[in-house]
């Protein structure tokens, strides 16, 4: 019997890994014969960029950046093992996490320094970079990146400002880089939001970054002028792409600055693992995240998977710790089946620090049943 393994995280308790690793278990308890093969996963969020990493054996590399409020720190992003291939999250040099909520402020955070990861990993050689832009803490139009890449922002006068979102409607010329950074990008982005207006950037994330009712309007105006100025300067019309608006208009800024792909997260992942090469000849695929619920119809990991699945005619099931999705909606998914790892009500707690060992008696049962039935 050949097995796939291909869970994303359970948020809180366990990481793709572990989780993994606690299906094997089950599965060797139950049929130690089975050929298990797993794939760690994600759906193009936090920790992308590290099960990409690890599913193509490469490396972890830590250099000094500039968080989004300009304070010097370290941070991280993987490289393949042939070194083609580097995988950033802009969370780790651009994102909410690095700030106490008193610092949010996306009128003076920039995205400089997930600029900085991608220029440390164009010296590294690389061809290829898949560019993860979720977690924000900024509202810039990608303009800090672009600097930290070589790009000028001149105000009326000429003289260089500093991109953030509050200096974007004092751009008035924007300047290439004289040798610019030349990469096939890739970029994860599981949002379609235009760049302004009621559904753009700064109107839907401003405010989970701190942005007033003040902030927004003077944010959304700097990013449709970046919008008009590039429009005029270079031809280029980015405000109505679905997902320019994403990750406080990275998404438009990596369009214009990185001549970049937009593509679904999940579809990234699945593609840079290589999980589909290995589905002819599997019996049976296993998936899971910590909770399944209508969001999981909405482009994530478990959707992705059993659309591969589906397409074989291999049976899918799905794990997780909360089970929100009702029948229908578990059959749209195109899941065989999905059970929750809990079996006894328990505390919040409870449920994180045994989850481990609730992942691998669910398999264990599972595929007891599986078995079974298939013989």
């Amino acid at each position: 019997m050949k097995i796939l393994l291909a869970p994303d995280k359970f948020k809180g308790s366990l990481t793709a890994r572990q989780v993994c690793d606690a299906m094997t278990e089950g599965i060797r308890l139950a049929y130690p014969q089975a050929n298990v093969i797993a794939f760690p996963m994600a759906d193009g969020g936090e920790g992308t960029a590290e099960v990409l990493t690890l599913a193509t054996g490469g490396e972890w590399i830590t250099v000094p950046v500039l968080d989004p409020l300009g304070r010097s720190i370290e941070a991280s992003y993987g490289i393949s093992s042939d070194r083609q291939t580097a995988f950033i999250e802009m969370s780790q040099a651009s994102g909410l996490r690095l700030l106490q909520r008193h610092d949010y402020n996306p009128l003076k955070a920039n995205t400089f320094g997930t600029g900085q990861l991608i220029l440390d990993a164009f010296k590294q050689g690389v061809s290829h970079l898949v560019l993860g832009i979720g977690g924000s803490a900024t509202n810039d139009g990608g303009t800090g990146m672009a600097a930290a890449l070589g790009w000028q922002f001149l105000n009326d006068q000429g003289k260089p400002l500093i991109p953030c979102g509050g200096n974007l409607t004092q751009i008035s010329r924007i300047l290439p880089p004289v040798q610019p950074v030349h990469l096939t990008i890739d970029v994860a982005c599981d949002v379609t939001n235009p760049l302004v207006g009621p559904n753009g950037a700064a109107a839907i994330y401003g405010p989970q970054k701190g942005a007033s009712v003040e902030d927004i309007a003077i944010l959304d105006e700097g990013l449709r002028h970046l919008a008009d100025l590039i429009a005029d300067q270079f031809g280029v019309a980015l405000a109505e792409i679905p997902g320019a608006g994403a990750a406080g208009g990275m998404g438009a800024g990596a369009l214009f600055f990185l001549n970049a792909s937009l593509k679904e997260g999940v579809n990234v992942v699945i593609e840079q693992t290589r999980f589909a090469d290995h589905l002819p000849g599997a019996d049976l695929v296993l998936t899971g995240e910590g909770k399944i619920d209508n969001q999981t119809l909405q482009g994530k990991l478990i959707s992705g998977i059993a659309c591969q699945t589906r397409r074989s005619g291999i049976p899918a099931i799905a794990l997780c710790g909360t089970l929100e999705a009702n029948p229908a909606e578990i059959t749209t998914l195109g899941l065989t089946a999905a059970f929750s790892v809990l079996t006894h009500p328990q505390s919040l707690d409870e449920a994180l620090d045994t989850a481990y060992q609730a992942v691998r008696q669910t398999t264990f049962s599972l595929i007891r049943l599986f078995y079974s039935n298939s013989n």
